[in-house]
């Protein structure tokens, strides 16, 4: 009877292991009503190698102006899919731009490290984004240590001549973002239109978005501004610096 009960009690959690992946890749825990968002000019979307095959040519045919890359995670992983989405992203005349998952339990200086070894030699039309959330990530990490963290991953981007944006949602900004990162470009997740007093660039609305092109439901984005102020934002050269070796900053040892 032991044994019985330990083989359900696995098979029990193994089952609500898989259905929260489920749910994380297909976007179908997300329970909020749709948005309108027919005032937005520029559309986009953000993919992983979750979302499997995309067939880029159908989502440009589908108004779909921009695509953001998962590119790497943390100090040391890197999307299976990420060379291979971004050149046929490219291929299709859309607007690219690469994503970084940022760990709170390592090193901003080797997670900027991890980043740049993925994107270096590449060109991207838009800033290189930290995607910050509490999702997954360590609940024993203090916001001032994470925070530097995340200081210290953008300005070594920054070092390399990269622009840089910040993902994550309106629990995030309030902790992570507001009064403490704002000057930097707000990427914003939010099922329902942003508050008014948060200043933002992109608007990821949804989780659920179905587009022909993807066997997958898609993360759908809009950009906030005119067609004018899109094209001058995606126009914006990298500004390369001397070529120095990065050093190590000393920063890290200290949020250790």
């Amino acid at each position: 009877m032991h044994r019985l009960m330990t083989i359900i009690s696995i098979v029990t959690f193994s089952a609500i292991g898989l259905l929260i992946f489920y749910l994380a890749v297909t976007g179908r825990g997300e329970t909020s009503q749709p948005v309108d968002t027919s005032g937005y000019v520029v559309r986009g979307a953000d993919i992983s190698s979750h979302n499997g095959f995309v067939d880029f040519d159908m989502l440009r045919t589908h108004g779909i102006g921009f695509v953001y890359v998962k590119a790497t995670e943390g100090a040391d992983f890197k999307d299976a899919s990420f060379v291979a989405n971004i050149n046929a992203a490219r291929k299709a005349g859309l607007k690219v731009g690469a994503y970084h998952f940022f760990r709170f339990d390592s090193s901003g200086y080797m997670q900027a490290l991890n980043l740049l070894h993925s994107v270096r030699g590449r060109h991207l039309d838009l800033p290189l984004v930290i995607d910050v959330e509490e999702w997954t990530n360590p609940v024993n990490r203090s916001t001032d240590q994470t925070v530097g963290r995340i200081k210290e991953m953008a300005e070594e981007l920054r070092a390399e001549g990269y622009r840089v944006m910040l993902y994550t949602n309106k629990d995030g900004y309030s902790r992570f973002v507001e009064g403490r990162l704002d000057h930097y470009p707000l990427w914003i997740c939010s099922f329902t239109p942003p508050d008014d007093g948060i200043d933002w660039t992109l608007w990821q609305y949804t989780h659920r978005g179905t587009l022909k092109g993807i066997d997958r439901l898609i993360d759908l984005n809009v950009y906030h501004g005119t067609r004018e102020q899109w094209d001058s934002l995606t126009s914006v050269p990298r500004v390369v610096p001397p070529p120095v070796r990065l050093q190590y900053s000393g920063a890290s040892a200290v949020n250790h």
